[in-house]
């Protein structure tokens, strides 16, 4: 999320448009992870990460990031790409430990985190509404997990379900840099994406020892989801925000976990459980109450 920098030029549907599209981008991606599934994941990290520095090249210009101060530099220049490799490879890697469905909405908790991190930084201490939105939404994570580790269920499951909130606490935190930044982040992307894909790449050669091009299956995915949940998505969201009312816009982006699932378990990705669409409404419903 980002701050909005400028009133309102252009009428709410417009804003309301480029949203919808963000949230759909988004939605599809668990779906476009699990078809790319036979590429070792920091590869297509890799890949994903390029082709969204190649979809967010019309907004680069030049920024004077160093005016900033070093802190600023650092960060912008090291800190939100090592954000943005951990969010886009723990969240891959999770999908192949877990299922793709419980830990795509796990990853999509990171509103919610997101609301509580910035109180604490604005306030100094965590509003109750935030607190209990957290409760709601993470209940909703619990529902899908805790009958399965009574059973003893949850087996190698557990380590990907844990790289599913990592992912989602490096969004959280990625969103307010965004928001706490004396600049905007957006002309930066392409670099940012391309630094944080430079890493992808040395992390899967020491680590995947293959740097074979993936088939075409695979390689088609990984540059649809760089396209569009993690290139034009964004884009997206930015003129939304800059456009339209945030509190409006933001609650779209709610959506995104039903809609992910909806279209896992429509693939036959997913199997459909009644705990899937309950948890997916616990964490929509959660992310609503933090933010109020």
């Amino acid at each position: 999320m980002h701050r909005v920098h400028s009133p309102a030029l252009f009428p709410r549907w417009y804003s309301v448009g480029a949203a919808l599209v963000a949230v759909m981008l988004w939605s599809v991606a668990p779906l476009l992870a699990e078809l790319a599934n036979a590429t070792p994941p920091l590869q297509l990290t890799a890949v994903t990460l390029l082709a969204g520095a190649l979809a967010t090249l019309p907004l680069s210009r030049r920024v004077n990031v160093a005016a900033c101060g070093a802190g600023w530099w650092l960060s912008v220049w090291i800190g939100v790409p090592l954000l943005i490799f951990g969010a886009v490879s723990t969240y891959f890697i999770g999908m192949r430990l877990a299922p793709a469905a419980e830990a795509a909405l796990i990853t999509y908790t990171w509103p919610v985190l997101f609301v509580l991190l910035s109180q604490w930084s604005r306030f100094g201490r965590l509003r109750i509404a935030g607190v209990i939105g957290a409760l709601i939404a993470f209940s909703g994570a619990a529902l899908l997990l805790v009958p399965q580790a009574i059973n003893g269920g949850l087996g190698g499951a557990t380590t990907g379900y844990a790289l599913a909130l990592l992912a989602a606490f490096c969004w959280a935190i990625y969103s307010w840099l965004s928001q706490t930044a004396p600049l905007p982040l957006a002309p930066l992307l392409p670099r940012i994406l391309l630094i944080a894909c430079t890493i992808s790449f040395a992390a899967s050669w020491v680590l995947e020892g293959n740097l074979a091009l993936p088939d075409s299956d695979a390689l088609m995915a990984g540059i649809a989801l760089g396209l569009g949940p993690y290139g034009i998505a964004m884009v997206a969201w930015d003129k939304a925000l800059r456009w339209g009312h945030a509190s409006l816009i933001g609650s779209l982006a709610y959506g995104v976990p039903i809609l992910a699932a909806l279209l896992l378990v429509l693939a036959g990705m997913s199997v459909l459980d009644w705990r899937l669409p309950a948890a997916a409404v616990l964490v929509v419903v959660g992310c609503l109450k933090a933010s109020r």
